[in-house]
């Protein structure tokens, strides 16, 4: 990257603390530390009026700007199309979304704002690289406002199917956005041929002898970077825990789940999937325990308080059939654990379950094989749906809709021999040392700098 340019980062939260935790958050702030720029996004807070953007500590490398959202803008922007739209369409879930104009004003004035105080803060020369569902119209906002600057965008969640978007309020505003933008970063090339296959098939959208896409006078670029992880972090992470704290004895074994809790992750399948597998369980065989781990979000709204009740009377419902005295075979926490217990659990578990109905990445089976002992490491399972799958192919791959099949695979990685367990987890390695978060990170934004300054036709 050119010293002279500045690089602006724009997510819905911005991190508070000095020295941020998590691999996406600290990879951004590495990349920030080296080039010098802003990190800009919502401080958490909200106020009774729209406020300007204020800086909040941060370190001499680069500067960070808050805003705070209203309330009305916090239910409306976030809330309501955000979450309660975007969320669930892009999750191939056009049943669950909830259309409100009002919320999708607040959407788009939310955008337009925050596009205001970057046009107040960006220099010629800088780069600015915009995160997620929450700012798809932010590119438009800016390129309005007189904003020439590479502008990238990356999406961490799927893209939707090109007929679901027909249930979007803004399918036909949906172009332009995608088009402002210089580099329209996805996930994986299924998403890439979903987004391909809708520019061609709904917008005017051109296919350039360059392998770009011409829309109006924008040219732009459609391209995947899977995310990676701080691979060496989630090893010593693991390295360092303590692996006896379950009160599990050593011969049980653990399968585990570790997700938000959230309808995409398909987590009623995975419990009916436990479930059927203890059925199929030899009465003799070794006792398996599932612990699910999956803390709660946006609670506000209707779709994840009912996700919420069935598990719990799922949980009820399997262990009230297969419990002994001496035994709970499902294990169910709705709330965060610290790091440093999730990489003893990692290390623990015999069997990770990841079994999204559909997800950006999933970075959650990557920490997992990170955290493997390597001398005797457990066995991912796997859903199709997950981004991941198109890259960690030593995993049991699953249909998150066919339970009986995923109980087959939990029966099937218990059973797994100690050397196909190796061959499996070496295979899985090279791929995330091989495109861990830098990695991610170095590609996206010399793909972004690589984009021609000047971008109109």
């Amino acid at each position: 990257m050119a010293a002279e340019s500045r690089l602006i980062v724009v997510s819905n939260r911005i991190p508070t603390d000095a020295q941020p935790s998590g691999g996406l958050v600290v990879a951004l702030h590495d990349a920030l530390k080296a080039r010098g720029g802003v990190w800009i996004g919502s401080s958490g807070e909200t106020s009774d009026s729209p406020g300007p953007l204020h800086e909040i500590e941060g370190v001499p490398e680069y500067r960070k700007l808050a805003y705070d959202l209203t309330e009305d803008e916090h239910r409306g922007f976030y809330l309501g199309h955000a979450n309660s739209v975007i969320w669930p369409l892009f999750h191939h879930r056009a049943d669950l979304i909830d259309v409100d104009e009002e919320n999708r004003r607040q959407y788009m004035a939310v955008n337009a704002r925050v596009a205001e105080m970057i046009a107040k803060v960006v220099e010629p020369g800088d780069i600015l690289w915009v995160h997620d569902y929450h700012f798809l119209p932010l590119g438009h906002e800016l390129r309005k406002l007189g904003v020439q600057n590479r502008i990238g965008f990356f999406l961490h969640i799927p893209f939707p199917n090109p007929g679901d978007i027909a249930a979007l309020p803004d399918q036909k505003q949906l172009g332009p956005w995608v088009s402002s933008f210089d580099l329209f970063g996805l996930q994986t090339q299924r998403d890439v041929s979903a987004c391909l296959e809708w520019l061609r098939t709904a917008t005017e959208a051109e296919f350039t002898l360059r392998g770009r896409m011409k829309l109006a006078d924008r040219f732009f670029e459609v391209r995947s970077f899977p995310i990676g992880i701080d691979v060496d972090s989630f090893q010593e992470a693991a390295d360092a825990a303590d692996i006896t704290i379950t009160d599990l004895p050593v011969e049980q074994k653990l399968v585990l789940g570790v997700d938000r809790l959230d309808y995409s992750k398909g987590l009623p399948n995975r419990f009916e999937a436990f479930g059927k597998y203890l059925g199929l369980r030899a009465s003799d065989g070794p006792r398996a325990t599932m612990l699910q781990i999956a803390p709660p979000s946006r609670e506000d709204v209707e779709a994840y308080r009912e996700i919420r009740a069935e598990l719990e009377s799922m949980a009820g419902s399997v262990n009230g059939e297969h419990a002994e005295l001496d035994w709970t075979p499902i294990r169910y926490i709705r709330r965060p654990l610290p790091r440093e217990i999730v990489a003893g659990l990692y290390r623990r578990a015999d069997v990770m379950l990841v079994t999204p109905l559909a997800d950006g990445m999933n970075l959650v089976a990557k920490e997992f094989v990170a955290a493997q002992d390597g001398a005797d490491p457990g066995v991912l399972i796997l859903s199709h749906f997950a981004g991941a799958a198109e890259q960690l192919d030593g995993a049991l791959m699953v249909n998150p809709y066919d339970t009986s099949g995923m109980a087959r695979a939990i029966d099937q990685a218990l059973a797994m021999s100690l050397h196909e367990r190796h061959a499996r987890w070496l295979s899985m390695m090279q791929v995330i040392r091989d495109t861990d978060i830098e990695w991610w990170t170095e590609s996206y934004l010399r793909a972004l700098r690589s984009q021609p300054q000047v971008q109109v036709a």
